[in-house]
């Protein structure tokens, strides 16, 4: 295989982008259980105290993911996002005003592999977020699987994320007004399927979120990241095969989806775990009203489910055509 080097002339700029991507990959990838084995390794070492003093300290903090989390915004708006974003680039599209005076829930899709355009829009301060949307302040879900791991739960709070069951997602929405709830609908099975060129939305039997959102009068606003496919290539693994059906036992009994992603390096582009630079392109569409309803019927429960993939299809629709894809591609609802 002929392995084809980055020129040793790269602008510092790039050289800097590079530097940002790869600390966030080792972040999702390799930080979480470098946090568990410090944590224990501390304990037979004569920094023994570390871990005992952050034990008491994880007690008395344990339900903060639970109620908001607690985000550092001197961190969210670090340089080093700036250079993050432009790497793809990624890209923030606004096509309607959000009111402040209510509460959304935001369906994310797709997941993509690593969420990269999820979390530079909605985590970070990369994109403006806050000056698109004014007086609001957003939340990402994340597998509560994270936040059972020492040291790295504190650091992902610090982005504004929080834990993706019911009670965590419900604490921010009781809240008089201002907040996003950011979903990544697909979740970790939806990763399976992130391949370049492909349009398949995990969405067809989630309604959970759609509960929620009418449980709090929550305004629903479907949310589509084009692009979030494109920068990572996956081992095929189609429905059906023996590599699918590992991957989804392991995912059923883990928590976390394990797809065999792969992309470039960081001193070459033929191979590696590096995201490629291919612009992601996250458009936010139009608030769908929801009323107040603590007890929705299955019927009243389906409708608005049904609404809510319509949109998310015309969305889709409306700006395919601006971002490479063609005219004849639809989204698939699995």
């Amino acid at each position: 295989m002929k392995i084809d080097f980055a020129p040793l002339e790269t602008p510092l700029h790039r050289r800097l982008q590079t530097a940002a991507v790869v600390q966030w990959v080792f972040s999702f990838i390799g930080l979480a259980p470098t946090c568990i084995f410090l944590f224990f390794y501390l304990l037979f070492t004569r920094f023994w105290l570390i871990s005992v003093l952050y034990s008491v300290w994880w007690f008395f903090d344990y339900d903060t993911p639970s109620r908001g989390g607690r985000r550092a915004p001197f961190l969210c708006g670090l340089k080093i996002w700036e250079y993050m974003r432009d790497y793809f680039p990624v890209k923030l599209v606004k096509t309607a005003n959000l009111d402040p005076r209510h509460n959304y829930i935001l369906g994310f899709h797709p997941h993509g592999v690593l969420v990269a355009g999820a979390f530079s829009n909605f985590c970070v301060y990369a994109t403006g977020f806050r000056q698109l949307f004014p007086g609001l302040t957003s939340y990402m879900l994340m597998l509560p699987l994270w936040f059972r791991c020492p040291f790295f739960r504190d650091y992902v709070m610090c982005a504004g994320l929080i834990p993706s069951h019911k009670e965590s997602a419900s604490y921010p929405l009781s809240k008089r007004g201002g907040t996003a709830v950011v979903i990544a609908v697909g979740g970790a099975p939806e990763a399976l399927d992130a391949h370049p060129g492909t349009y398949n939305v995990l969405l067809a039997n989630k309604k959970g979120f759609i509960k929620m959102a009418m449980e709090h009068g929550a305004h629903l606003v479907p949310v589509f990241s084009f692009g979030e496919n494109e920068v990572f290539d996956q081992v095929k693994n189609q429905r059906g095969t023996w590599l699918r059906w590992i991957q989804e036992r392991l995912q059923s009994i883990m928590g976390i989806s394990l797809p065999l992603f792969h992309g470039r390096g960081i001193f070459q582009y033929s191979f590696g775990l590096m995201p490629y630079r291919r612009p992601i392109n996250t458009v936010v569409g139009r608030p769908i009203r929801v009323e107040r309803n603590e007890k929705p019927t299955v019927e009243e429960l389906d409708a608005l489910h049904q609404l809510y993939m319509d949109e998310l299809s015309n969305l889709f629709d409306e700006h395919k055509g601006n971002y490479g894809v063609d005219k004849d591609t639809y989204l698939n609802f699995v």
